[in-house]
């Protein structure tokens, strides 16, 4: 059972994605070798334009009703979803950069859609993985000193950065591990094929996933990074139709590099249709400069692979930023 510690949490035996050492994908290798990341270098695309600016708005959050979803896209893979009286906030970063102590690696070029000091309560943080783009240190230490402190659900092994963070309700969870959350949610932290670091040299020792956060009422699931791979099938089979996806769509150029770690837009309707998601939002685009492909480009291509794929734009919707969305589950 998932439990807080003070120590990491590790699999007692190896499995399907633990060697004993270092977690790993069951159906595809991730890693990549100098030589690799040199013609990664090489292959770089040009650098972003910043878009114009968003006129500054206030946000105020939706209340919603018995049965409703509500999600606001904040930037890369930050979301404020608020389902069942609970809020929850995925994979929040609110520094400049996607990189250590927030000032160096890639720059926004946005800005968070949502200032923090306007969010309501939060009632658990989810943390998929370890990347910078995605776990963002000054971020969680100004998380923990708000008032009335989030619990944070994360992956295996990660425990101890958030409890330095100033966090002490600190879930470390296996894929398929399951637990009560907030307000009678069900939180469970579900298989990504993507991988893990902080240094060069902790690459794999914690695990990265997905959650997924039931109510009797609705489903919705969090994808947080992955390549296209059969975990998506297996969750939808799990779970039944997933009422809103959270996808990825960007930073997947080139595809010798990036396919096994990053779905490409196509990849990701794909997902959407393995899940049997009723609605899916796109994510992980607009943000970051992390790969070759131009910032307009992941939503062109989801466009362009929707109408491929005879998938109606409305059942895969790309979010304004700071613009909350609602989505009720239709009565069958």
């Amino acid at each position: 059972m998932p439990r807080d510690d003070s120590q990491p949490r590790f699999p007692a035996v190896p499995s399907d994605h633990w060697d004993g050492r270092r977690f790993f994908n069951p159906h595809a290798d991730t890693d990549k070798g100098p030589r690799d990341l040199w013609r990664l270098y090489k292959a770089r695309g040009p650098r972003w334009t910043p878009p114009e600016p968003d006129l500054p708005r206030p946000f105020r959050p939706v209340t919603p009703a018995r049965g409703e979803v509500a999600v606001t896209f904040i930037g890369q893979a930050t979301f404020l979803i608020q389902i069942g009286g609970a809020a929850f906030l995925t994979d929040p970063v609110y520094s400049d950069h996607a990189g250590p102590f927030g000032r160096l690696g890639p720059k926004r070029v946005r800005p968070p859609a949502v200032r923090m000091e306007d969010l309501p309560a939060i009632d658990a943080v989810l943390l998929s993985h370890n990347h910078y783009d995605h776990l963002d240190a000054p971020t969680l230490r100004h998380l923990a000193r708000r008032r009335g402190v989030p619990q944070v659900m994360t992956g295996l092994g990660n425990g101890p950065m958030m409890r330095r963070a100033g966090f002490d309700a600190v879930h470390e969870l296996d894929w398929w591990d399951s637990l009560p959350g907030p307000h009678g949610t069900r939180i469970t932290f579900v298989p990504a094929q993507h991988w893990s670091s902080r240094t060069p040299f902790d690459r794999r020792r914690t695990l990265w996933g997905g959650f997924v956060v039931e109510t009797p009422e609705a489903a919705v699931y969090f994808a947080g990074d992955s390549g296209y791979c059969p975990h998506f099938k297996e969750i939808g089979r799990r779970f039944g139709a997933i009422d809103v996806a959270l996808l990825p769509i960007g930073a997947y150029e080139p595809r010798w590099f990036m396919a096994a770690q990053h779905m490409n837009p196509a990849d990701a309707v794909r997902a959407h249709r393995d899940l049997g998601a009723r609605h899916s939002v796109a994510m992980h685009f607009g943000t970051f400069q992390l790969t070759a492909e131009g910032i307009d480009a992941p939503i062109r291509a989801l466009h362009h692979a929707l109408a491929e794929h005879a998938v109606e734009p409305a059942h895969f919707a790309v979010p304004g930023f700071g613009e909350p969305l609602r989505f009720r589950r239709s009565p069958t």
